[in-house]
Parts: structure tokens; C-alpha cells; sequence
């Protein structure tokens, strides 16, 4: 596969400008006041040189005017750059703390609502979203680092202004020789955010295995099997492969930015020759270009680090940030449908093959498939048959490679993602532990009833998690998870349990997932669960609901309507439990194997 490279990233200069356009619908006022006090700072310590210049050819021509003129000046500007920072950094800080919290949220919005999971599965997109990911927080600085970026702009034009008139138009030709400097600042950051992009791999191999080292989940295992001097090992190489090539390209874009300074450094002397001894200047024209040189170096040297700031990581971060934009929204671009009131036939998988990104291996090869509406459908298969992966393309985690899903004869890719979804309820295996009230960890599956009591009851019932319920000691009240107060432990059962009321929480889904979500469970308590849950799906289908029961075992699905089995990425027999038992073929021969076993 192809690794995605910068020239896939939106133009700097458009990212840039989203962001702006972004703050500035969060906080006008402020960005507006911050950009005018960031010019207004920029001036007295630019005038600084022509105070000291007047002052100078004042003492020396005995002009007492000149004198006072120069002296007023000076404390003016002391007086303005002190009081004028004071009341930027305030404004500053307010600005920054608006808008941090607007880009934060911003940005955790994106990751949610991404239609699709892929891009958390493709190596090129997770290592741009782990740059992402680090520095979100930061990203408030960008505004900063553009206000810095133009304050030292405008005092390198002041004082350039400032050679030009007062000694001689040749010396603007200093900012000839400072231009290397910018091209070393502009070039140098992007030359070595790619190597910190390319290193990402091993950066994320190395904070995972120290995540296996010192996190208690894998604590256990780590200390049984004494594997702990070897992850450290590891992790030790992880770090080398990932920093070795990232200091080889600061080193080498080092020298060349050393050597543009030296060019810079040149000129400047040359200035100062010049004015001292082909213009014959006066005093107060050396003290000038004396004073305005060396500004022009730290001005010069601030803008160029500044820009050089700006371009290694807030501008990169924009881009980064406008292509998740971009991302998320082509994800669901031409997916406005709606999904229909009630099913009337059913949803069809027409030749649909998948593979997952990374991969070459299909999981599902050319799958032609029926779900009745109103039907209970069973998917059963031995592990890595392509399960999980047919519920994943239901659920519109993933679009398929080839071929397309229909419901009631429409393309799902036509339809919303966020109604199609709003239209699902489901469980799966690999669920995630919500640590919060009982009652809001099962309501989070119909955020519309998150708080009713009612509803999260009626959930516990439906998902036979009655008997977790009534162990703990507050009931839906009781708070879940050790490390909180008053938080109590759960089983890894109890929490499918948990994890299947969630499920429940919706009424009238279209769409019922259960993708093994008792796989924590016996058989026994596996299969009169699916009973349960299929004898309800078929007393309450008046929408024609479509119930997909997944599963590894085949002697716990008995009751479904329609049973699929699936083997090597592909469908190899479709019937009633009855039906393919007469046939006698794979699922007959596997059912017989695994209820021989409980025998």
C-alpha cells in the first residue's frame, strides 16, 4: 500500500486561514483586540534606535532640543513596551484560554463523529493523527505564534525603514542577506516533521510497551511470565529506531541554518564598515546602524524562529487539523438518505468483498447474502471467518471494497450514517467499561434517555442483567469501577451484561446487533439468552426488524429463522436450523462436534 505523504494535506496557507475563521466565530472581540495590540507593541521597541540616534547627534551638536526630543522618547517607549505587554499578556491569556478550549472540543468532535473506523486502522492516517493527538492541547498557540510572527515583521520594517531613510537606501540590502535565515526556517522544520512523521511507528511501538511495563491490566502477565526485562529491552530499540533519525536531520538542518547566520553576520559588519567609512556618517548614522543592526539580527532571529515554530508544528498542526475536517466530512459526502420508517423486504449483501486497509487478505470474498425483514439471523463460524466484519459493514464502520448493501432495495451507502445509526441497537464482544452510574452506563445507548430510571430498568430486564442489578449495593445508583468513591469492582461478565443492556436501550431499531456479546458466558447461559432474545425480536418486529445474532458456537443458535455460516471469507450455507441439519454439511458436522461436547 501507498504511505500518504504532505502533498496529500490541504495548502498551508487555506489551513491557516480555517483556523482563523474557526476562533474568530469562537472569539471575535478578542482576536480582533489581540492582532491590534500585537501592532501596537511592535512599535516603541522598533523606535528604540532612532532615540538613541537623535540623542547622539543632539550631545554632539550641543542641541538641547534634540536632546530632550530623545530623551522623551526613550521613556516613552520604556514606558509603552512595559505597559503595553502588561495588558497583551492578560489579553493574551484569555484569548488562548477561549480558544483552547474551543479547539480541544473541536477536535474531540471530529474523532467521534467520523462515519467510518478505517482511518484509526491505516498506518499513514494514525501516525498523522498521533502528531495530532499530542498536540491538541497546543493548538491555541498557533494564534500566538501568528500575532509574534507579525509583530516581528512590522519592527523589521520599521528599522529597515529606519537605514533607508536616516543613512543610505543600500543598506536595505541587509535583508538580502537575512534571507537565507528564512529559507533555512521555513525549509528546516518541514525536512524534520517528516522524519518525525516517518518515525511515528516505532515512537508508538515504544510508548505501547512501556504502557505493557508500568499500566496493571498486562501487570500480571508481565510479572508471571518475567517478560519485563525484555519489553524494556525492546522498548529501548523502539525509542533508538524512532530518535536516531529524527537527530540526524536536526544535526544536518542545523549546519545549514549555522551557515545562513553567518551569511547574515557578514552583512552586518559590512553595514557598519560602510556607514563608518564610505559615508563618512555621522555619530549619531553609526550609533544607528550600530543599534538598528543588531535589532535587525534579534528581530530577524525572533521572526525567523518564530515563522520556523509556526511552520514545524502549528501550521502542520492546522493542516492536519483541516484534513481530519475534510476526512470526516467526505466520509458521510454523499450519504443523506434516509433509512425507511419500517423494513418491507429486508437488507441484501449484493457481491460484497472487503478488505481491512493495511491488508491484502479479503475477509469477506464476494458475499451475496438475504436478511429477511422480520427475520432472527444467525452468523455463526469458526474464529476469523469474517464475523464480526459482516456486522461492522452493517453498522457502516467500513465501506465495502467491492459490491454494496441494500435495505429495501436502497444502496446504505446512500443513507445518512448518523440516522442509519440512530435507527441500530446492538451489543458487541469488545465493549468499552463506561465507569459511571449504573444507570448512565446502560442509558448511554439512547443518549435521549441518559438519567431515565425507567428505561434503564426496562434495558436490565430485556438483557437478563437482572441478577447484576440486584448485587450491587445501590443498584442503577451504584457507581462502577473501583478507583472512584464508593465505586464498586465488576466482573468481566457482569460488565457484558451491562454492555447488552446498553444495547437495549432503543425500542424500535431496524437493525438488532448482538456480535457475541455473552462470549464471557457458558454455552448453556449463551443459548437461552439468544432464545430470549430471539423470542422478543419476533413479538416486537411490527417494523420488520431485522435481529443478527453472531456467534461462534453453532449449538447455541438453534432458534434463529435463518442461520449463515460462513468459512474462509465466504458464505457456504444458508438455512433454518432444521434445514441444514438434513443437509448434512459443515454447519450439521460442526453442530454435532460442539453439543457432543456439553453432552
Amino acid at each position: 500500500m501507498k504511505r500518504s505523504t504532505d502533498d496529500d494535506l490541504p495548502p498551508a496557507l487555506e489551513a491557516l486561514w480555517r483556523m482563523v475563521k474557526l476562533a474568530y466565530r469562537v472569539e471575535p472581540r478578542l482576536l480582533t483586540v489581540s492582532l491590534a495590540m500585537t501592532l501596537f507593541t511592535a512599535l516603541p521597541s522598533a523606535l528604540i534606535g532612532l532615540w538613541l540616534a537623535i540623542l547622539v547627534d543632539g550631545v554632539e551638536a550641543g542641541s538641547r532640543g534634540k536632546v530632550l526630543l530623545a530623551a522623551l522618547g526613550l521613556a516613552l517607549s520604556a514606558a509603552m513596551t512595559w505597559c503595553l505587554q502588561v495588558v497583551f499578556d492578560r489579553v493574551q491569556r484569555r484569548f488562548r484560554d477561549r480558544v483552547s478550549i474551543a479547539m480541544e472540543a473541536h477536535v474531540a468532535r471530529l474523532h467521534a463523529t467520523v462515519a467510518t473506523i478505517a482511518h484509526q486502522e491505516r498506518r499513514e492516517h494514525l501516525d498523522r493523527l498521533e502528531v495530532l493527538r499530542r498536540h491538541t492541547f497546543g493548538l491555541d498557540h498557533l494564534f500566538m505564534s501568528i500575532f509574534s510572527t507579525l509583530g516581528w515583521v512590522l519592527r523589521l520594517a520599521i528599522v529597515v525603514l529606519l537605514l533607508v531613510t536616516r543613512v543610505h537606501p543600500a543598506l536595505a540590502l541587509l535583508v538580502l542577506f537575512a534571507l537565507p535565515t528564512v529559507v533555512s526556517a521555513t525549509w528546516r522544520p518541514g525536512v524534520e516533521r517528516a522524519v518525525e512523521e516517518a518515525a511515528q511507528p516505532h515512537v508508538r511501538r515504544a510508548r505501547h510497551l512501556f504502557q505493557l511495563g508500568t499500566t496493571a491490566a498486562p501487570g500480571k502477565e508481565v510479572r508471571v511470565t518475567g517478560n519485563g526485562p525484555a519489553l524494556v529491552t525492546m522498548r529501548r530499540d523502539a525509542w533508538r529506531r524512532g530518535h536516531q533519525p529524527v537527530s540526524r536531520a536536526r544535526w544536518g538542518t542545523a549546519f545549514w541554518n549555522c551557515l545562513a547566520w553567518a551569511l547574515f553576520g557578514a552583512g552586518y559588519v559590512g553595514a557598519v564598515v560602510f556607514t563608518a567609512a564610505v559615508l563618512d556618517g555621522s555619530p549619531g548614522q553609526v550609533v544607528l546602524v550600530l543599534v538598528v543592526g543588531s535589532q535587525l539580527s534579534q528581530f530577524v532571529a525572533a521572526a525567523v524562529g518564530e515563522l520556523g515554530f509556526l511552520r514545524s508544528l502549528w501550521l502542520d498542526l492546522a493542516r492536519r487539523l483541516m484534513w481530519l475536517e475534510d476526512y470526516a466530512a467526505a466520509a458521510d459526502a454523499r450519504s443523506d438518505g434516509t433509512p425507511p420508517a419500517r423494513l418491507q423486504q429486508g437488507i441484501r449483501f449484493e457481491h460484497v468483498s472487503f478488505r481491512y486497509p493495511g491488508t491484502d487478505r479479503l475477509v469477506l470474498d464476494d458475499v451475496t447474502l438475504e436478511l429477511p425483514a422480520g427475520a432472527v439471523v444467525a452468523v455463526v463460524g469458526e474464529n476469523g471467518a469474517g464475523k464480526t466484519t459482516l456486522v461492522k459493514l452493517l453498522s457502516r464502520l467500513y465501506a465495502p471494497d467491492s459490491g454494496r448493501i441494500e435495505v429495501d432495495g436502497v444502496d446504505l451507502a446512500s443513507m445518512s450514517v448518523t440516522e442509519w445509526r440512530a435507527r441500530m441497537a446492538g451489543a458487541f464482544q469488545d465493549f468499552f467499561r463506561f465507569e459511571l452510574r449504573a444507570r448512565d452506563s446502560v442509558g448511554l445507548g439512547e443518549l435521549s434517555r441518559l438519567g431515565d430510571l425507567s428505561a434503564a430498568e426496562r434495558a436490565v430486564e430485556r438483557a437478563g442483567a437482572a441478577d447484576v442489578i440486584d448485587r450491587l449495593a445501590h443498584g442503577l445508583d451504584t457507581q462502577l469501577g473501583p478507583t472512584w468513591d464508593e465505586g464498586v469492582e465488576v466482573s468481566f461478565g457482569q460488565w457484558q451484561k451491562l454492555a447488552l443492556a446498553r444495547g437495549f436501550m432503543r425500542d424500535d431499531p431496524l437493525l438488532l446487533v448482538l456480535d457475541e456479546p455473552t462470549a464471557a458466558l457458558d454455552a448453556e447461559t449463551e443459548h437461552s439468552l439468544f432464545e430470549r432474545f430471539a423470542v422478543a425480536s419476533r413479538d416486537d418486529a411490527s417494523n420488520g426488524r431485522v435481529t443478527v445474532l453472531v456467534s461462534h458456537r453453532f449449538s447455541t443458535v438453534r432458534m434463529a429463522d435463518v442461520i449463515v455460516v460462513l468459512d474462509g471469507a465466504r458464505v457456504v450455507e444458508v438455512g433454518s436450523h432444521e434445514q441444514l441439519i438434513a443437509r448434512g454439511g459443515q454447519y450439521a458436522e460442526l453442530y454435532a462436534i460442539q453439543a457432543g461436547a456439553f453432552r
